[in-house]
């Protein structure tokens, strides 16, 4: 039995609708691209907010464990749909590429050109280094397991090195009115932020100090067992997003 499909419904579109069509699609990807660098920007500015914002805030303690642990959520999430239904391992990279677009464009616009702030103040963190090593992870084991396990604790490992290069310079101690501080608390005391005065206060505090001093590799270790559950967890919400369901006809 042979089924005849040259329908008029089955033809593509030619000339003018096609390309109507094709501009439509276009705007689309565009204006969902731009949805998600939106929303990925208003997730990691209300979870991790002023610990990767200002440069003081870029300490020992807080910022390598924040800062991973709430940066991991969207890449795992996108991962997981990429992945299992393109296999296109760029999920966690294309993530992060979206938030260094939005956040860039924050920083420039509203707080060094409308506020007038250095933009060595309000520099962004990079977590592009992790975001690749996790997507080579999940495309060479294919698994989620040890993509968990290896990747998501990559990722909270390679944060604070990647950007100490970016970074470290405003650690140097400086004397400023009679007493040491660094270049980042200067920054601090000389661009007086609106809200609660936190550059009033130390910013990092707790029993870390205890160690030995070593405050950010147990952060960034702690981040490391935090981010395996977190990858795990935001996996799981992707894929649950992701998947289509269908109500029965009556």
């Amino acid at each position: 039995m042979s089924v005849n499909i040259s329908n008029r419904s089955f033809r593509p579109y030619t000339g003018e609708k096609a390309r109507i069509t094709r501009a439509y699609d276009y705007l689309i990807l565009v204006l969902a691209l731009f949805l998600f660098i939106g929303s990925f920007h208003l997730h990691f500015a209300l979870t991790v907010g002023d610990w990767d914002f200002w440069v003081d805030w870029k300490d020992r303690q807080w910022w390598p464990l924040v800062t991973p642990l709430m940066g991991i959520t969207f890449p795992a999430a996108v991962q997981s749909v990429m992945w299992t239904k393109f296999r296109l391992p760029m999920g966690a990279t294309l993530c992060v590429a979206a938030l260094l677009i939005g956040t860039w464009i924050t920083r420039i616009f509203a707080y060094h050109y409308w506020n007038y702030f250095p933009i060595n103040m309000v520099l962004p963190a990079t977590m592009l280094p992790g975001a690749l090593v996790l997507d080579a992870i999940l495309m060479l084991s294919n698994s989620l397991t040890v993509t968990a396990v290896l990747g998501g604790a990559s990722f909270a490992l390679l944060f604070y090195p990647s950007n100490w290069p970016l970074f470290g310079m405003f650690h140097v101690p400086v004397e400023y009115g009679n007493g040491q501080l660094t270049v980042a608390d200067l920054f601090g005391f000389e661009y007086i932020r609106t809200g609660m005065p936190e550059y009033l206060r130390i910013i990092e505090r707790g029993t870390l100090r205890t160690y030995g001093q070593y405050a950010a590799p147990l952060a960034a270790f702690c981040s490391a067992l935090l981010c395996i559950l977190m990858y795990t967890l935001w996996w799981f919400i992707g894929k649950w997003f992701a998947t289509v369901r269908y109500l029965n006809k009556i």
